[in-house]
């Protein structure tokens, strides 16, 4: 919770606690979002994540899917939230989709939103006009 607010939810069916509780690695978890006035914004499932308490970072991993409530749908092999960046990112390969438009590429940097969305390798785009800025 931020100032009362729910920020997010996190379920899974095994928790193994580390380092004076400080860091938790889960198996098969489910994660629900919220936006700032407490309504669910998404949902991420996983095989795996750790969170780490001292950082607030948290890592999912293996079959990491995120579906927003407004129908876009992330798919990766590990994802990071880092709260002091306020960012999401990942290395590796990714797809998002959005009714019939396809992003793919690998690796990425996003606010926890995927509203501001940089691909870091081999972009591709299908079902959309693309306008890539110069730098």
């Amino acid at each position: 919770t931020d100032a009362g607010v729910r920020k997010a939810a996190v379920k899974s069916d095994t928790v193994l606690t580390y380092d004076d509780n400080t860091r938790f690695e889960l198996k098969k978890v489910i994660t629900d979002f919220f936006t700032v006035t407490g309504e669910r914004s998404g949902t991420l499932t996983s095989r795996e994540g750790t969170h780490n308490v001292r950082l607030g970072v948290m890592e999912a991993r293996g079959n990491v899917v995120v579906v927003t409530t407004d129908g876009r749908r992330l798919e990766t092999q590990q994802l990071k939230y880092d709260p002091s960046r306020n960012e999401i990112y990942s290395d590796s390969a990714f797809v998002m989709t959005e009714g019939n438009k396809t992003v793919s590429g690998i690796g990425f940097i996003s606010d926890p939103d995927m509203n501001s969305f940089r691909i870091l390798k081999g972009a591709k785009s299908t079902g959309q006009e693309v306008t890539i800025p110069k730098r």
